[in-house]
């Protein structure tokens, strides 16, 4: 928001703080100032003057002779090629004893002017549309100091308006909060009600009263568009970065930033019949100013005649009935459109104008009013024209209610740590805007209108301490009871699982919760995301499904910056639809991890080697290691639509799914153009984040004994079910157990695999004698061919 410090002194004036004493506490308001710049640059001796004669040069073609009066016994030849010079235009003069900011010529084809007259570029005045010579209204004072008159001693003032302060969107509602810093009194808003000369109106019908509560029509005849902005006008937008060539922009404009009520004006002759605010239907479009056509989507507010659209709602004018040079009669717009009815909007067109950044956010409820009064004035008093009466429809039931609070003396002490003195807090209160009912220790306090911030006790406590001052509490120690919380050995810290990681290289990431849609449906294209209504940007408006989506994206944006080994993990919360969750969402707490690239950094020691899936199992085997039940986790063969078919599985633990492991599909390595060997995991961290203490085991004192058996299986066997089948068979005495080959080729036949096994058997009380030995090896062989149709390799 930019504004003028002159305007905003206009309206209330701390003469006592200088320039920068009134920013500071502007910003220590919570309005912080990122901008601060002179609205004009630094010259003295610059004066009003007259023109009393204007003949053409009599050697010179295109330059004017001119005879000025700047107040002094003694008029001024200048010279000027402006083509606006005219007898009698009051104009800016700089005088040859002038001292500006840069060096100027009064030189014009080797005649010397007495001076020189200005235009607003040789003032250091920018962005205005005009190069020729100021223009000055005719009671401009003669001689008068041109700084003093245009109150170029001024700044233009830029400050970061927080989301929720929309009121702050306008000079008043600035105003407001210094006013009541410096415990001031507001300049009054009177506007003068505008008697109609006509009787014309339009029939406006509302369809949606939810969305648009409140709209305000009128209409204006025989308005002159190509008339001239008065200078203080022009000079009060140009401050703000607001200018136009147009008079009745300039004006709704005017009235935009100072009250902070968005105005549309539409060419009444373009209008066919009577208007309607609905929403759009699948198949209308509208025209911009631009040319640019949109198709609307059906959620769209519109207002719109019998044959087209002719406005979002809230957003914009199309240029079927936008204004031009040659529009005589209007029709004035100031409405109160219900927020939700337009967020979103404007990033769903790419469409960001003044208005749809107020409406979106809030506008007060009882500003139309006044808004329509305020630019009906200016217009009769600028345009000329005649103005019909307000026509109004209004659904009073379905306008903000103003919303009362109730502050208790209690809590506001106990959140802020000090006593406030109850007349402080009844002028603050007063000041905001609030009506008070004072109780026993407590307040009724109804908010403002404009006020839409404030809903909670909370949030009154907090308006009252900004403007107390946070540096007024005194600084005294925190009173509290400590409760020594028992830290139990079986939960699993949180922190040592990223410790584990990080000390195998991994680095830890930390991604956005909302992620790019079209990215997301390469990796669940089965599954529906939670829709953001109010999204940041396009790619990203919809809440992730897994922590994966952010983690390939950095994988992609590290490879452009030629990084070969990439190890990142991340934790945090994953959204999936589920009708039996709270608002039909999971917020699941997840850990993911991926690996891409080489398998370690290049060394002149170690051979190149591409990371593989059994890189990632052994790093995900070590983190589930430390839940002290290793053997309970299972990884069983399942596809995933993220993860490669062929190199993929889903991670088990009691015959749970928690989790899955695998390759990135190769289909979405092409999307994402990743053409090295990428693996990534994910687990469900409630089901790990408990552990099972060790237990402390008798060493045996009885030697062991390992047999080895190498056994045939189907291609569709997992290795774990051949180990776990054994593990039930020999029980106690299977100390150990290891896959050591997995062979498929020779006398092996298509379709099989071969799995080579280790026992290790031992007992804590005994020698294992040889039979007992050869039973177990064989019971277990039995059992293998009886489930899993296994034979004895050869």
């Amino acid at each position: 928001m930019k504004f003028s410090e002159y305007w905003l002194r206009e309206w209330v004036n701390p003469a006592f703080l200088d320039r920068n004493e009134l920013l500071n506490q502007i910003t220590m308001a919570g309005l912080e100032v990122v901008d601060v710049k002179p609205v004009a640059d630094m010259f003295h001796g610059v004066v009003v003057g007259q023109i009393i004669q204007c003949s053409p040069h009599s050697k010179i073609d295109k330059v004017y002779s001119n005879i000025i009066n700047i107040g002094n016994e003694r008029l001024l030849k200048i010279n000027c090629s402006a083509p606006n010079c005219k007898k009698g235009l009051k104009v800016v003069v700089a005088p040859l004893d002038t001292v500006f900011f840069k060096k100027f010529n009064i030189k014009l084809h080797n005649e010397i002017s007495e001076g020189m007259l200005c235009s607003f570029s040789e003032l250091g005045i920018l962005n205005y549309h005009i190069s020729n010579i100021i223009e000055l209204p005719d009671d401009a004072p003669i001689g008068a100091n041109i700084r003093n008159y245009l109150n170029l001693d001024d700044n233009s003032i830029e400050i970061s308006i927080p989301y929720n302060r929309p009121d702050c969107l306008s000079i008043i509602g600035i105003a407001r909060d210094v006013a009541v810093l410096n415990n001031l009194s507001l300049k009054t808003s009177l506007v003068e009600l505008v008697k109609a000369t006509i009787h014309d109106t339009i029939s406006i019908h509302v369809n949606d009263t939810n969305a648009c509560p409140r709209y305000l029509g009128r209409i204006i005849k025989h308005i002159n568009v190509n008339t001239k902005t008065p200078l203080w006008i022009c000079e009060k937008l140009r401050r703000c970065g607001d200018l136009s060539t147009n008079p009745i922009l300039n004006i709704i404009n005017y009235v935009l930033l100072e009250f902070g009520q968005p105005i549309h004006v539409f060419d009444l002759d373009q209008i066919n019949g009577g208007i309607t605010v609905r929403m759009a239907k699948e198949t209308e479009k509208i025209t911009l100013v631009d040319n640019t056509e949109i198709a609307l989507n059906s959620d769209t507010l519109i207002v719109a005649d019998r044959n087209k659209v002719l406005s979002i709602g809230g957003i914009l004018v199309g240029k079927d009935s936008y204004i031009s040079h040659t529009t005589q009669n209007i029709l004035l717009e100031s409405a109160f459109f219900n927020p939700l009815s337009i967020i979103g909007c404007s990033r769903c067109y790419g469409l960001y104008t003044n208005s749809s950044q107020r409406y979106e956010r809030g506008v007060d409820s009882e500003l139309q009013y006044k808004a329509m009064e305020r630019v009906t004035n200016l217009l009769l008093n600028i345009c000329g024209g005649k103005a019909g009466p307000i026509i109004d429809k209004t659904d009073i039931q379905s306008l903000p209610q103003r919303i009362v609070i109730t502050l208790r003396r209690e809590k506001l002490n106990n959140l802020i740590g000090c006593n406030i003195t109850d007349k402080i807090i009844m002028t603050i209160l007063v000041g905001l805007g609030c009506d008070i009912n004072v109780g026993i220790d407590q307040w009724k306090v109804t908010v403002p209108s404009w006020r839409f911030d404030l809903k909670i006790e909370e949030d009154l406590i907090e308006e009252i301490i900004r403007i107390y001052g946070y540096d007024k509490i005194p600084a005294t120690p925190i009173k509290a009871n400590l409760i020594m919380t028992q830290h139990l050995e079986t939960n699993l810290s949180l922190k040592r699982v990223k410790n584990l990681l990080v000390d195998k290289g991994y680095q830890e990431a930390i991604t956005y919760s909302f992620v790019d849609p079209k990215i997301q449906k390469l990796l669940h294209f089965n599954a529906k995301a939670l829709i953001l209504p109010n999204p940041i940007s396009n790619n990203m408006s919809v809440m992730r499904l897994s922590l994966w989506t952010g983690l390939l994206n950095a994988v992609v944006y590290n490879y452009k910056r030629q990084q070969g080994c990439i190890r990142l993990f991340e934790t945090g919360l994953r959204f999936t639809p589920n009708v039996q969750a709270e608002f039909g969402i999971s917020q699941d707490f997840v850990i993911s991890g991926i690996m891409s690239g080489n398998c370690y950094e290049e060394h002149w020691d170690l051979t190149f080697r591409p990371v593989d899936f059994y890189d990632l199992k052994g790093d995900l085997e070590s983190l589930l290691s430390l839940t002290g039940q290793l053997e309970s986790f299972v990884f069983r063969a399942k596809q995933h639509p993220a993860l490669h078919p062929g190199q993929s599985a889903a991670i088990y633990l009691y015959d749970e799914c928690i989790g899955f492991i695998g390759t990135i599909h190769p289909r979405l390595a092409h999307e994402l153009n990743i053409n090295r060997h990428t693996i990534m995991f994910e687990l469900l961290w409630n089901k790990i984040s408990n552990r099972i203490l060790p237990r402390a085991c008798e060493v045996s004192r009885f030697p062991s004994n390992r047999r080895d058996i190498a056994v045939v299986v189907d291609e569709n066997v997992a290795a774990a079910d051949i180990i776990l089948e054994c593990k039930k068979i020999a029980k106690d005495q299977l100390v150990d157990i290891k896959l050591f080959d997995i062979y498929r080729g020779k006398s092996i036949c298509k379709g099989n695999k071969s799995f080579a096994i280790s026992l290790i058997l031992q007992d804590n009380k005994r020698t294992l004698e040889e039979k007992e030995i050869v039973a177990i090896v064989n019971n277990c062989i039995v059992a293998l061919k009886e489930r899993f149709q296994a034979t004895l390799r050869n």
